[in-house]
C-alpha cells in the first residue's frame, strides 16, 4: 500500500534541502550535533515506522479474521491486539504528520548567497606606470 502522507513528507524534506534523502540522511549522520534536518529525518522515520505497522497489522488482521477461518476464544484477543495496534499506530502517524507538517510549513529554502565578486586590482594610470618604470 502507497503512503502518501510519508512520501509527501519525504518529498517536501527533499525539495527544502534540495537533496536526495539518502544524501540528507548520510550527512544528518555524520553531523556531529543535533539539527533541524536531524529531528525531520527522526520525525519522517517514525512516521514511515507507524505506516508500515499499520499495513503489517491490517494484514495479520486480516489472516485472524479471514472468512475461511473460525474465530475462537484465543483468536479474539489476538483480533483484539491487533485492533489495538492499529490504533495506536494511526494516532502515531497522525501526531506525526501534524507536527511535522506545521514545521516543514514554517520553513522555506533560501537562494543561495551570490558569490563575492572577485576583487580586481586597482587600475594603474599610464603616468603612473611610466613614474615607476624609470
Amino acid at each position: 500500500m502507497p503512503h502518501t502522507t510519508s512520501a509527501a513528507i519525504a518529498a517536501r524534506i527533499q525539495d527544502l534541502y534540495g537533496a536526495a534523502l539518502a544524501d540528507l540522511e548520510a550527512h544528518a549522520d555524520a553531523s556531529p550535533r543535533e539539527s533541524m534536518l536531524a529531528a525531520l529525518l527522526g520525525s519522517y522515520a517514525d512516521l514511515e515506522l507507524a505506516e508500515r505497522n499499520i499495513d503489517f497489522q491490517l494484514a495479520r488482521l486480516r489472516q485472524l479474521a479471514g472468512p475461511e477461518r473460525v474465530i475462537g476464544p484465543h483468536d479474539a484477543s489476538y483480533i483484539l491486539d491487533c485492533a489495538r495496534r492499529i490504533a495506536e499506530s494511526v494516532a502515531v502517524r497522525d501526531a506525526h504528520t501534524k507536527v511535522t507538517g506545521a514545521v516543514l510549513q514554517s520553513l522555506h529554502r533560501v537562494p543561495a548567497p551570490e558569490p563575492p565578486a572577485p576583487a580586481s586590482a586597482p587600475a594603474v594610470s599610464a603616468p603612473a606606470a611610466a613614474a615607476r618604470a624609470r
